[in-house]
């Protein structure tokens, strides 16, 4: 004679309501490093010539995308020491740094001082950032996925790993709906003057939220 079939338990409202929590706060994570991994690419060409000297944008451009390029060496490293960290202190807590990190790295690029205030201190400011963006970003991408899979229901994991491609994707978009409404607010003149820290400004307070959320 076969035992009767026992049907799952359905989760209580309070369990549904901690998971959500926790999907929200890892896909907004992800949103926000991506958000502020992707401005500094697409506002390069207002601030290029604040923090390098000369009259070749060109060159303006290459030093700046040397120092974008310093974080794709970090990712990894990122990953491999927080991966670490989340493995032995929690997700939770893993993923609470790199939102620190991250929202830390958006602050020193909006106040970092241009070459005529401070020489290259200002593009040494803009190398600290992005070491600790590609921290940030790479330690994220690693703990996230974990995180929206261990945080999902059973037979539902799929679709909350699925969020981190999403949130990141939303991330991009935001970033390039802010480009598209400062250049149809500002002049050209104003965005390579002051504009261009507007994003990073937005990047540290969303990057503040999420830390409460987390939290």
């Amino acid at each position: 004679m076969s035992a009767p079939t026992v049907a799952p338990k359905s989760p209580s409202r309070e369990e549904r309501r901690k998971r959500r929590t926790a999907l929200i706060g890892g896909s907004l994570g992800n949103l926000v490093e991506w958000y502020d991994w992707f401005v500094y690419a697409s506002f390069a060409i207002y601030f290029a010539d604040s923090f390098f000297p000369g009259d070749n944008p060109t060159t303006q451009l290459m030093n700046t995308a040397g120092i974008f390029a310093v974080g794709f060496l970090m990712r990894p490293v990122g990953g491999w020491i927080l991966g670490r960290a989340a493995d032995r202190h929690g997700r939770k807590s893993a993923l609470t740094l790199t939102v620190t990190m991250m929202s830390a790295a958006a602050l020193l690029i909006a106040v970092a001082p241009t070459y005529g205030q401070a020489g290259y201190f200002g593009a040494l400011v803009l190398l600290l950032a992005r070491l600790l963006q590609g921290l940030s970003i790479g330690g994220e991408y690693a703990a996230s996925a974990t995180y929206l899979t261990e945080a999902s229901a059973p037979g539902r994991r799929g679709l909350g790993s699925s969020f981190q491609y999403v949130s990141m994707t939303c991330g991009q978009l935001l970033g390039l709906g802010i480009l598209i409404t400062l250049q149809h607010t500002l002049t050209t003149a104003q965005l390579e003057s002051w504009g261009w820290r507007i994003p990073f400004v937005f990047g540290a307070l969303f990057a503040g939220v999420v830390f409460w959320l987390r939290r």
